[in-house]
């Protein structure tokens, strides 16, 4: 049984814990499928209670601790207790206690290396976005996430990328619609490809991705309200903008293609709304996070076999 304040903590950050329990059964699956934990079962006593820390062993900004948590959870069948030190979104110091984990030490080490495969990925995830979000700050672009994240994973990842101080675009193909180059090279012009998506989905949210600035003016004569700029120099940006500003309108501008953090803040500098980057979610490197045991228990009696029950 899943304790319902962990559930709780679930919902209360904007996830879907339907969702993020099919996430955490699969992934335990990949551990599990076979069988025991043979390892855990034949030098731990099943009657063996003791306390795990989950501990940066880096500075980084946190994301994944009720996701964590349910992982426990679902291993010890609701036995193991989990008390969260901070919360998502923070910054932590190597050292720092994240979550401390206590129950039957058979479920612990069980359940071990699945919470942090998860809580060291979206914990990447949100200290990388942190990093592109401090590099533009004080200019008026907001960084935003692609669709570039793992199979499964999406839902997860772009909540890290808010822990990280970012914001997302669209979850799917079908809550918005971005017009690319194929489809524009399909449809015959910008202007085209336009219509018929606006004709399609009058009340959908439609980005047209152009390649120059007389793209750019195609695309605010047709109607858009946000363009993706992609690859474009600098000179192109500020002229793009400029386009934005002459507009009737407001025109949002998004900034794609050959960015990195050391040029982040130029781009940014252009004036453009928002700085698309893939590398949030596809070049996330983990945030080193490790889970030990700070005490265990005496067991009462001898080891027993390992029951069937989560392990």
């Amino acid at each position: 049984m899943i304790p319902p304040d962990v559930l709780d903590a679930i919902a209360a950050v904007g996830l879907d814990p339907a969702e993020v329990a099919r996430v955490v059964t699969t992934a335990l699956a990949e551990d599990l499928s076979e069988g025991a934990d043979v390892t855990t079962a034949a030098t731990i006593a099943a009657d063996q209670l003791g306390r795990a820390v989950a501990v940066p062993r880096q500075t980084g900004v946190v994301a994944g601790l009720p996701v964590a948590a349910l992982v426990f959870a679902i291993v010890s069948d609701g036995r193991v207790r989990i008390d969260i030190a901070v919360a998502d979104g923070d910054i932590v110091e190597a050292g720092e206690p994240l979550l401390v984990a206590t129950g039957p030490v058979r479920d612990l080490l069980t359940a071990e290396r699945t919470a942090l495969n998860l809580l060291t990925h979206l914990s990447g995830v949100a200290t990388t976005t942190r990093l592109w979000v401090t590099a533009v700050a004080g200019t008026r672009a907001q960084i935003r996430d692609t669709r570039k994240t793992m199979p499964g994973l999406r839902a997860l990842e772009k909540y890290a990328v808010r822990c990280g101080g970012g914001i997302n675009h669209r979850m799917s193909l079908s809550d918005a619609a971005l017009i690319k180059d194929n489809h524009v090279h399909a449809a015959g012009s910008v202007t085209r490809a336009f219509e018929l998506v606006r004709a399609a989905a009058p009340g959908l949210p439609v980005e047209i991705e152009v390649d120059t600035p007389d793209q750019c003016a195609e695309a605010i004569a047709a109607g858009a309200d946000l363009i993706l700029l992609d690859n474009m120099s600098l000179p192109e940006l500020r002229r793009c903008v400029q386009q934005a500003a002459d507009a009737d309108r407001p025109v949002r501008l998004e900034a794609s293609g050959g960015l990195e953090l050391g040029n982040a803040a130029v781009v940014a500098g252009t004036g453009v709304d928002y700085l698309a980057v893939g590398a949030l979610t596809h070049s996330a490197k983990v945030l080193d996070i490790g889970l030990d045991l700070a005490d265990i228990d005496k067991p009462a009696g001898p080891r027993a076999p390992a029951d069937d029950h989560a392990n």
